[in-house]
């Protein structure tokens, strides 16, 4: 059996929510997808609220990953220990609550998803995103196993995927909210990108309002960030795994606006 997996790349303010929810169905129908896990940490901007966790798994999110702004807004500390589909980086501090790695079913099969953060040019004193992964991969796990791992460098993201080639079946990059044009399959089977770009406003800066940007860039005092208004994008990839092999056998990136 090929399981389709959708990934969706951070969701930014309410009207990528709303953006999220007239168009993650539909193109779930279209693609057959089995599984989707969405980015959510900026659904509040900063953080995320448990009313839009509600909102994005509505619209058909199956797993919601977070990143560094995990605890933008501090009321989502308890939903982190109780909803085990809400995901924050596994390698935070072991004080910190929630989890960074569940096992789902994915149709008659079973799939892993892990949620990392890296720490070239993220200063969370977080753990060795490497040496969390091979922990959490120690041992029975699914044949499936995914990996969202919300970091800066490319080269960091590169080399995690290299790094769990022929471990787990997809390993994909947020934070950045650039799509990158680099999916592919690595030599030992796992599918790769190492950035799946946001959804959120079109016209933006990482889809915050671009003059509050250009203001912070020229020295200014841009005051607190506002999303920005109008047309938005949703951007991801279906990543396609054999569900004996645990391969990834076809990669393909979406871009609904």
């Amino acid at each position: 059996m090929i399981c389709h997996v959708l990934a969706i790349g951070d969701v930014v303010g309410e009207a990528g929510i709303r953006h999220l929810a007239r168009h993650l169905k539909p193109l779930k129908r279209l693609k057959d997808i089995h599984f989707t896990v969405v980015n959510g940490e900026n659904a509040a901007g900063s953080g995320i609220k448990p009313d839009q966790v509600e909102a994005l798994y509505t619209a058909g999110a199956d797993v919601i990953t977070l990143g560094n702004h995990t605890f933008g807004k501090p009321q989502i500390a308890r939903r982190l220990e109780d909803d085990p589909y809400l995901l924050r980086p596994a390698n935070f501090t072991g004080r910190a609550p929630g989890r960074g790695w569940g096992v789902y079913d994915c149709g008659p099969v079973q799939i892993g998803v892990m949620s990392l953060i890296g720490r070239c040019g993220l200063d969370f004193h977080a753990d060795n995103p490497f040496t969390t992964a091979d922990k959490l991969l120690k041992g029975d796990r699914p044949a499936l196993a995914v990996v969202d791992f919300h970091a800066e460098a490319t080269s960091e993201k590169l080399a995690m995927g290299y790094y769990l080639d022929g471990r787990v079946s997809a390993v994909w990059g947020t934070h950045t909210h650039v799509p990158t044009a680099d999916e592919e399959i690595f030599p030992k089977g796992t599918g790769y990108q190492t950035d799946l770009g946001m959804t959120g406003p079109i016209i933006s800066v990482l889809g915050i309002r671009p003059e509050q940007s250009i203001e912070t860039f020229l020295g200014g005092l841009p005051g607190r960030y506002q999303v920005a208004e109008g047309p938005c994008k949703m951007q991801g990839t279906i990543f396609s795994l054999d569900s004996q092999s645990g391969k990834c056998v076809g990669v393909e990136r979406i871009d609904i606006r």
